[in-house]
């Protein structure tokens, strides 16, 4: 049975059964406990906490779902995967166990011919919490399943919690037994290779407080409804169901596998670690995939690392197999085609998915040529020592910095005959681990507790007035200060307003709070911010200026007109700009994020590379041409499929409702699903300036721009510094630049000469140094502080002066300088004393600590810079000592 078969049956079984379908929520939501929806549950934790009446009792979806703790045993075990499918069913205080199992045993064992899975009944096996005797006897009842395969489990195995206060509650899994050529007999508990979890059930019914783990913890009570949570594993199904032996062979996912064959020319089911290689390329593709999809793009924090470490652990993989050649194109192409039939937006947004995807795999090829000089020369100072071994620290820092894995290491390592200290540099890894685990423990917390809010929002959704008027008379329903109900705010009380009704736009969209107030008679209060709650429920934060605000009160809600119309301008010139963008750019120029509030906008995109000056001015030049055009801005409401079919524009990882508003500027000009507030016609934008174009990530950059009167404002500045600039250089404003070329061009030259006289100046003084060579054992020193200002380039002219009026004997010249804050220093060791032993390189480490310095080099020659020229007589001093001891005084 293919996986989209699989996919379909489940949601057909539970729909049948009285569920709603609920789509896949993005893979980013926002919640600071997770940085990938991990579950299926997640989108529903509100319903569960009870700070939201969900619209259905019950609900089923096939959520996608990434998992990262694991992505070091991705493809080194079969069970490990990254992105999976999680089918789902759930009850929000609707039915409970007997229903749950019930469900779930009749989907897995009914024949394919009535809808089911078809499941042999003698290979299920299920476990259930310790004291659950009601879930045994139900799996006795229901499945007629015998005591011999249902087996009690501790707390962590078979009690679920999302590892914060929250809910919790016992849970009962569901096993299949693939046989005994796959392990030992026993069921679950004697082995999870033979007997593979595919469903758990939750019986969401407790509450749990403070602790940490999956068994340290208090369960404080009942919850106040008794809720049901599973998850099925749609790929672990899979698998079972198509006869193989484990999910990367299954219809999605082998065929990345066999696409990696065809690039590298090497075979899977040969070698182990080649097994283990493309296990990850096709694993880690399908997870990148998802998550660009989604609106990650890779960077160096947070979401954006983790994709650039799934993209990179790609490119290393096919590297090891035997690719010299650029493959991300086609693994990507691979999962488009396979995973598509069920997310269709890997296909409709290909391009830009492969463009984020290829750009990534550019950048770092080039990283691995930088981190192979640094191997290389970890290689070198090895051999030279005589040693057979790189350090784990040195392996350490190939794969922390540059990305290399350690196999990547030892591969390269043993074809220059040496070792890894493996040892080493897995304690180096585990100590990592343990910090990002102890800091992402100390960044979970409790969800917020919105409960307050559960009743005003059941009440129904806030009726934002905003569209057609600035003031709208409204009622107060409800004060809340410190996350409680309060009845009245006085003078100088700070409180957040709960409105029927308000004109005030709530942040969202990239577009940022009205400013306003609220007011009665005798009332005054400030409005300084409007969030939403549920997406639906308008939050005035208020300062109460004059006056008594009390629940139930009649008062005005006015948006700030001033503040309204430069948003209007803001968002709406975003539009432009991003319209523009794509005109100039093309279609893969897509939005990433954006910031608009009065006077000013702020537009991220996917793009790989700066742009030129002249895209920059062009931008500039279709948005102004647009807004001079004077094009009308019509808005309405349809349905998601119609919005896109017109070619209305979405943000990527968005999720929308039903219906949908479009902003439609100029017709086919600018056309995007926006729920912000606009200008009427494109001219009130006023004008569009450019500040600048920058980077904020691999793949994103960023565009800056002033409108309307802060535009005119600019440049009215920008004027007035061109004028002083031409007034100063005595020419006519046009001429500005042609009289500064000149001055640069004159200044280039003068630094030259000056450069050449410093130098004969440094030179000069080589005599000197030489006069004060120290005589140690049998070689010549010149240990000593350089002039006061002599930059690390002139140390080295004036080092290998020295050295080279050395003579034939043997010398060594250590130079310290004190240069603009920084100590630069030169070691230069000639022929024959590097035939005594002593190379440049290692002397640094003796003189190095005492100015909080780094460098190094090779034999003959090694430089650097320190940060403390108060231990340049302390490094002096450690040298000689070092000297003296190698020359053998």
């Amino acid at each position: 049975m293919q996986t989209h078969e699989i996919r379909r049956r489940f949601l057909e079984h539970f729909v049948r059964a009285g569920h709603t379908e609920v789509p896949s929520a993005s893979l980013i939501l926002n919640d600071p406990n997770l940085l990938f929806v991990n579950a299926g549950m997640v989108q529903f934790v509100p319903y569960f906490l009870g700070q939201q009446t969900p619209p259905f009792a019950r609900a089923t979806s096939v959520q996608k779902c990434v998992r990262t703790l694991d992505i070091e045993n991705v493809g080194i075990t079969t069970r490990h995967n990254t992105f999976f499918q999680m089918a789902g069913n759930f009850s929000f205080g609707d039915y409970f166990k007997r229903e749950a199992i019930e469900f779930a045993w009749t989907l897995l064992t009914n024949s394919i011919e009535d809808g089911g899975y078809g499941f042999d009944p003698e290979r299920l096996w299920a476990t259930a919490y310790l004291d659950d005797d009601e879930a045994i006897a139900l799996w006795k009842e229901v499945a007629g399943m015998p005591d011999g395969r249902i087996q009690r489990r501790g707390m962590a195995d078979n009690y679920w919690s999302m590892g914060i206060p929250g809910p919790c509650g016992p849970c009962s899994e569901i096993y299949y037994d693939r046989g005994p050529e796959y392990g030992a007999e026993g069921g679950p508990e004697a082995d999870e290779d033979r007997y593979i979890e595919i469903w758990n059930l939750v019986f969401m019914q407790n509450e749990r407080g403070q602790g940490t783990g999956k068994d340290n913890f208090e369960i404080l009570g009942p919850l106040p409804k008794q809720n049901i949570d599973t998850g099925m594993g749609v790929e672990r199904v899979a698998f079972l169901l198509q006869g193989v032996d484990n999910v990367y062979e299954t219809d999605l996912v082998r065929p990345v596998i066999t696409k990696a064959e065809e690039v590298t020319g090497r075979s899977y089911g040969v070698s182990h670690e080649d097994d283990i290689r493309f296990r990850v390329i096709a694993d880690h593709a399908r997870t990148a995939a998802m998550l660009i999809a989604d609106g990650v793009n890779p960077g160096n924090d947070g979401r954006g690392y983790v994709l650039r470490r799934l993209l990179r652990r790609i490119v290393r993989s096919a590297k090891l197999l035997g690719a010299d050649q650029p493959t991300m194109a086609d693994f990507m192409a691979v999962v488009r085609d396979e995973m598509s039939p069920s997310y269709p937006n890997l296909g409709t947004d290909f391009k830009r998915i492969e463009t984020v995807a290829v750009g990534e795999e550019v950048a770092f090829r080039k990283t691995l040529t930088s981190g192979t000089k640094l191997f290389t020369d970890a290689v070198d100072t090895v051999k030279n020592k005589g040693g057979k071994t790189i350090g784990g620290t040195e392996a350490f820092a190939l794969h922390d910095t540059y990305g290399f894995p350690i196999d990547l290491t030892l591969e390269m390592a043993a074809e220059a005959g040496l070792s890894v200290d493996e040892d080493g540099f897995r304690s180096l890894m585990a100590e990592q681990r343990k910090r990002a685990k102890d800091d992402a423990q100390a960044r979970k917390h409790a969800h917020a507790d919105l409960t307050v809010y559960k009743e005003l929002v059941d009440r129904g959704p806030t009726e934002f007035t905003g569209f057609t008027e600035l003031t709208s008379e409204a009622q107060v329903l409800a004060l809340i200060s410190g996350g409680v109900r309060t009845p009245t705010a006085v003078t100088g009380d700070t409180v957040e307003v709960i409105l029927n009704r308000s004109p005030l736009y709530a942040e969202s969209g990239g577009q940022i709070a009205d400013k306003g107030m609220i007011t009665a008679t005798g009332v005054r209060a400030r409005v300084d911010d409007v969030q939403k709650i549920a997406k639906k429920l308008w939050v005035h934060k208020v300062t109460v200026e004059e006056g008594q605000l009390t629940e139930g009160d009649i008062v005005l809600a006015s948006a700030d007109p001033l503040w309204r119309k430069g948003s209007t301008q803001g968002h709406s010139g975003t539009h432009m700009v991003h319209a523009a963008l794509r005109q100039v750019l093309g279609p893969n120029a897509v939005q990433a994020g954006s910031l608009n509030k009065p006077g000013y906008l702020r537009f991220d995109f996917n793009w790989q590379g700066a742009l030129s000056e002249n895209q920059r001015d062009q931008i500039e030049a279709v948005t102004n041409d647009a807004v001079s055009a004077d094009y009308a801005v019509n808005t309405f409401v349809t349905d998601l499929p119609k919005a896109k079919e017109m070619g209305a524009l979405a943000l990527f990882g968005e999720n929308y409702g039903d219906e949908v508003r479009v902003v439609e500027i100029g017709g086919p000009f600018s056309m995007e699903l926006c729920g912000g507030t606009h200008v009427e016609h494109s001219s009130q934008i006023g004008p569009v300036t450019l500040l600048g174009e920058s980077s904020v990530g691999s793949g994103v950059r960023r565009v800056e721009a002033f409108v309307g009167l802060d535009s005119y404002k600019y440049l009215a500045k920008e004027r007035a510094l061109l004028a002083g600039v031409a007034a100063s250089l005595k020419v006519p404003s046009d001429e500005v630049p042609a009289r500064v070329e000149q001055l640069v061009e004159r200044l280039r030259v003068a630094e030259k000469e000056l450069e050449k006289t410093k130098a004969a100046a440094v030179l000069s003084n080589a005599g000197a140094f030489v006069e004060k060579a120290e005589r140690v054992g049998g070689l010549l020193l010149v240990a000593e502080a350089a002039p006061e200002g002599v930059g690390g380039n002139d140390l080295r002219t004036l080092a290998m002066d020295i050295r080279g009026r050395l003579g034939a004997l043997a010398g060594v010249v250590v130079l310290l300088g004190n240069a603009d804050g920084k100590v630069p220093f030169v070691v230069s060791v000639n022929k024959p004393a590097q035939e005594l032993g002593l190379k440049a390189g290692e002397l640094v480490a003796s003189f190095g600590p005492a100015i909080a310095g780094r460098g190094g080099g090779k034999a003959d020659m090694a430089q650097g810079a320190g940060s403390d020229a108060s231990g340049i007589p302390a490094g002096l001093a450690a040298v000689r000592a070092r000297v003296a001891e190698l020359a053998g005084n």
